[in-house]
Parts: C-alpha cells; sequence; structure tokens
C-alpha cells in the first residue's frame, strides 16, 4: 500500500442552474500522506467545502477520480461511499453539529454505532479514553449546553477519532474560536498526526493556523495551486 492515503486527479464540479452550468472546481489534483497536515485557503465561496464534500464521498464529482486508501472512491455506490467512509474518515465542522440530547461521551459513541461493530461496554471505553486524549474525559456525562465552544470542538474532534480513521477533514474546525482556543486545538491536532499518524485537512479562513501546516493550498475560481 502506498503512503497516500487521499487523492483526487483532474478533479471538476459542475452545477447546473437556469439551464446554464457554473463550474466550482477545475482540474483539481491533490494528494494527501499518511500523517499530513495540509490547508485550504481561499474566500467564501471558492469552493473550498465542496471541495472538501467531493474528497469525503459526500458530493460527486462532474470529472476526475478520488481515490481513498489505494481505492477508486468516487464512482461507488452511495452505500459503498458510505462503508468506505466510515471506515477511513473523520469529519469536523465549524459548528461541530453535536447532538443537544446527548451527553459528550454518547455523542463521540454515534459513529462507533454506526459501524455495528462494538458493543456498548467497548463502545463505552473507546469513547471515554479517546475523550482523555482530548482533555474532556471529566466532562464525559456533561451535555453540549453545558460546555464551552472549545470543550464542544474537542468533543466533535474525539467523536471524529473515535473510529481511528485515516484521515480526517475539517471545514473551519477554529472558525469560532478564539485565540487561545484555537492554538490549543492546533496542538491537539499535531499531537494525534504525531500519536496515530492521522492525516488532517483544514479548510479555513485563518492564515496564522494554515502557515503551521504541512502544506498549504489556496483555491482560487476553482484552481487549486500549492503555496506553501
Amino acid at each position: 500500500m502506498s503512503n497516500i492515503v487521499l487523492s483526487c486527479k483532474n478533479v471538476s464540479k459542475k452545477y447546473t442552474e437556469f439551464k446554464a452550468d457554473i463550474t466550482i472546481l477545475r482540474d483539481i489534483n491533490l494528494e494527501i500522506n499518511k500523517g499530513e497536515k495540509v490547508a485550504i485557503l481561499g474566500l467564501s465561496g471558492s469552493g473550498k467545502t465542496t471541495l472538501l464534500n467531493v474528497l469525503g464521498g459526500l458530493d460527486k464529482c462532474s470529472s476526475g477520480e478520488v481515490t481513498l486508501m489505494d481505492q477508486r472512491f468516487d464512482n461507488q455506490s452511495v452505500n459503498k461511499r458510505a462503508i468506505m467512509r466510515n471506515k477511513y474518515l473523520g469529519f469536523i465542522y465549524q459548528l461541530h453539529h453535536l447532538l443537544p440530547e446527548f451527553t459528550a461521551i454518547e455523542n463521540v459513541m454515534i459513529p462507533l454505532a454506526i459501524t455495528k461493530k462494538y458493543g456498548k461496554k467497548e463502545s463505552t471505553k473507546l469513547a471515554t479514553e479517546i475523550l482523555e486524549k482530548v482533555g474532556l474525559a471529566h466532562r464525559a456525562n456533561h451535555k453540549p449546553a453545558e460546555l464551552s465552544g472549545g470543550e464542544r470542538q474537542r468533543v466533535a474532534i474525539a467523536r471524529a477519532l473515535v473510529t481511528n480513521p485515516s484521515c480526517i477533514l475539517a471545514d473551519e474546525p477554529t472558525g469560532n474560536l478564539d485565540g487561545e482556543r484555537s492554538e490549543s486545538i492546533f496542538q491537539l491536532m499535531q499531537q494525534l498526526s504525531e500519536d496515530f499518524g492521522t492525516s488532517f485537512v483544514i479548510v479555513t479562513h485563518d492564515e496564522r493556523l494554515a502557515s503551521r501546516m504541512n502544506k498549504v493550498y489556496r483555491l482560487t475560481d476553482g484552481q487549486l495551486n500549492q503555496v506553501q
């Protein structure tokens, strides 16, 4: 198996609106290696989230190829993409999308329930261990409304990590956080990349955060160019 976790080759994405084609992504080429942290910069509306959704199999490209763990990803059925996504990828969103009626540990256990590979006892153990990793074991039984913004984002990171994915796709993971909390999230990602070999693809407006990644790309007019 190669060292490439996730890649796309000549990927384009078009939408049809009022009988006119609108091109969002143009011939995108990108490779994410094991343990690599990659930032994608761009203005609002530049297509960053669309690219993340295509890489994650949540949306299909109009042309080109997406490969995940040496397997063609974009041309699989909806069910097959879901299986591959659940096995190899984790997702972090700016607004974290935690379920408000569940505690932190219950939110983290949700991906394990989806896989149907673990019983409740083992799921609880795995979720507890990952909450310890992100420094929130003492908040395991608190619901999202009882947690700070930074704590909620850490729960979201724990949820993304609990299945031990090869790559995490993060959409503005520090967008709602102040400088101190943003720094703690970066340090956590750095630690997880070193400890688990997890790759990160981070869409962000934060130039300072981006500059600390292994590679930085900028998406402009649908085209992706490496700047670091």
